[in-house]
């Protein structure tokens, strides 16, 4: 079959639900334009990654984390891994380590010999880049404070926000004494009534970084793959058949994909163990 021909296929992780409705509306949207696509849904990131390196998808739409285990492989392979958009929301985020409006903990040192709540093991915005942000602050996890992890949804990456909405119900509850949550999160939860209007304040936030990643593996051809990144840069917010698509997926516009912005979590995986140089998993308490 030649690469014209051939159908795309797209890797994505059934998080919620919606999805199936998300990359239906895709699939019919690419066809209309000369792109024939189908996708696969998995459970977990883990063998989604598996089965791009392996070739039996040819894109997948990555958590961050993700991102940093098929840049492993592929570099540890010599398979060529490509990021090709991102989210405009994807860009420049921050996770907030929050406390209780009043509470006596003023700074990060005030942590030592308390209890922090966190998000799933594997959630990279509620539970790696805070704890990390913690650790560079001279407080080491599990040693200097107790980690109380609320493993919700592992293996989907923190896609499943119940860990992090768990994290901050024990705060407010006073069974943990800071909990760690994306920054928008906690704006979120603060509308929602998940956390009372003016009960807590952030302690600390880290430092920006970026989330999903559209990544190619080996099996696409080049010229597909652009059709594809092409396609995707093209949906505007003003196009009422492109708007449903995009506000279901959580976006105004695709922008293109760039790898600066994973220096924080890729620091994080290493700091703390969860996949070595070659993408392997070696978080011992990591089971998706």
């Amino acid at each position: 079959m030649t690469a014209e021909a051939r159908v795309l296929v797209l890797g994505a992780v059934a998080y919620d639900p919606k999805v199936v409705t998300i990359w239906d509306g895709f699939r019919r949207w690419f066809a209309a334009r000369g792109l024939p696509m189908t996708y696969v849904l998995y459970a977990h990131y883990e063998h989604q990654v598996e089965d791009l390196m392996a070739g039996r998808i040819d894109v997948a739409w990555n958590s961050p984390l993700a991102w940093i285990r098929a840049s492993r492989m592929g570099a540890a392979q010599g398979a060529e891994v490509r990021p090709l958009v991102m989210r405009d929301s994807d860009c420049d985020l921050t996770s907030a380590i929050v406390v209780r409006a009043d509470s006596g903990i003023q700074t990060v040192e005030d942590l030592r010999g308390r209890v922090v709540g966190t998000g799933a093991v594997d959630s990279p915005q509620a539970t790696l880049l805070p704890l990390n942000h913690l650790r560079e602050a001279g407080l080491t996890p599990g040693t200097d404070f107790t980690v109380r992890r609320f493993d919700v949804g592992v293996g989907l990456h923190g896609d499943h926000v119940g860990g992090e909405r768990d994290a901050a119900q024990a705060l407010m509850a006073g069974e943990v004494d800071a909990a760690c949550m994306l920054d928008a999160n906690h704006l979120a939860f603060s509308r929602d009534g998940t956390l009372p209007a003016g009960a807590t304040r952030v302690l600390a936030q880290t430092v920006l970084f970026d989330h999903c990643m559209m990544t190619s593996g080996p099996s696409a051809s080049a010229d597909v793959l652009q059709k594809l990144t092409d396609l995707l840069l093209s949906m505007s917010y003003s196009d009422p058949e492109a708007r449903p698509l995009l506000d279901m997926e959580g976006l105004k516009a695709w922008v293109p994909g760039r790898t600066s912005g994973y220096g924080p979590l890729d620091a994080a995986t290493d700091a703390l163990h969860f996949y070595d140089a070659e993408g392997n998993i070696v978080a011992a308490d990591y089971r998706p």
